[in-house]
């Protein structure tokens, strides 16, 4: 048997073994070289286009691109100015038509309700307050980002569809405006009401320009944000509406099926980071049920304290290697 004071020290080092990788997971990338190579392969093409640009694009197309340029780049500030989302917006973005203050009513309802059923359970008042603040806060959160997912996902399975519609009508003569309002009359939801807004707010006089913001404020996607662009940008500079819109379509229909590649090639290795990280504290689980004795060391004793805390930091690191390893950019 190993004494008491090895096991401690064996203990010891595990934890700093364990907060070492989770620093160097966490630190590495800023202290290699990818970056700076990156960042310089990056510095070097943009001069070499400069360059391509400066010697053989005749001076319409280089007034061209720098306006489109411009527009791109004022669009960008004002996204990055608005970093604080209010409420009401979250609750628009999800769909959820109340007010703020009929959600806070709902939160602290849902609150007082599971606080309520953990105690009546024979639990401890401390573990009932927890338990009501989890279903006051976390819960009403959860539900509002679940609903903003779900939502977000069914525009985007329709919304090239909608910019088909566009470009049909332009080809055969209609305006925007009433290719719009053909969008907001016969396109599924999530869609129509989008558009719906949209043709309202154009209606009273608000420009269109404006108006796709808005959109683009509603639904904070970056395919919305392609359209606002490829809009303001004609509406400005000129060009083929139809073409740009076209093109734009075949974009967003090729990102789609690009996601859903991605999903499907990375649907075993989530399955099986989900069972990983499943697996410990599910047979720990059983083994408390079982044998509550011999599992319960672990959080009565300060060695086993100091095991469990080890444990833990190997297990978060375990699952930050995972998450870095099946998220993928595309």
């Amino acid at each position: 048997m190993l004494s008491p004071e090895i096991v401690q020290l064996a203990a010891i080092a595990l934890a700093a073994l364990s907060v070492g990788g989770i620093v160097y997971v966490l630190v590495m990338p800023y202290l290699s070289d990818e970056r700076k190579v990156s960042k310089r392969v990056a510095t070097v093409a943009q001069g070499q286009t400069r360059a391509r640009t400066r010697i053989g694009v005749p001076q319409p197309l280089q007034m061209r691109r720098k306006q489109v340029q411009d527009t791109i780049r004022d669009i960008e500030a004002k996204q990055k100015a608005k970093k604080r989302i209010s409420l009401r917006t979250k609750l628009m973005r999800a769909g959820i038509n109340i007010r703020p203050r009929v959600y806070y009513m709902l939160c602290a309802a849902t609150g007082l309700l599971g606080g309520f059923i953990v105690l009546a359970t024979g639990s401890s008042p401390l573990i009932s307050l927890l338990a009501a603040i989890a279903c006051g806060f976390g819960l009403p959160r959860w539900y509002v980002s679940r609903r903003l997912k779900l939502r977000q996902a069914k525009f985007l399975t329709e919304f090239a569809n909608a910019i088909d519609i566009i470009v049909r009508g332009i080809k055969s003569g209609l305006p925007l405006t009433d290719c719009l309002q053909v969008i907001a009359s016969e396109t599924p939801e999530p869609v129509r009401s989008e558009f719906v807004d949209l043709v309202e707010q154009q209606k009273v006089g608000v420009p269109l320009s404006r108006a796709f913001e808005r959109m683009s404020d509603r639904m904070p996607l970056q395919e919305v944000n392609f359209f606002a662009i490829v809009v303001a940008i004609q509406a400005q500079t000129g060009g083929n509406l139809a073409e740009a819109l076209s093109n734009l379509s075949q974009v967003l229909r090729d990102r789609y099926r690009l996601q859903a590649k991605v999903k499907s090639f990375s649907a075993e290795a989530k399955a099986s980071a989900m069972i990983i990280g499943a697996l410990p504290p599910l047979v720990m689980g059983i083994v408390y049920v079982t044998s509550p004795d011999y599992i319960s060391l672990l959080w009565t004793e300060k060695l086993g304290q100091m095991m469990l805390a080890a444990g833990a930091a190997w297990m978060l690191l375990g699952i930050l290697v995972m998450r870095k390893m099946i998220n993928f950019d595309y």
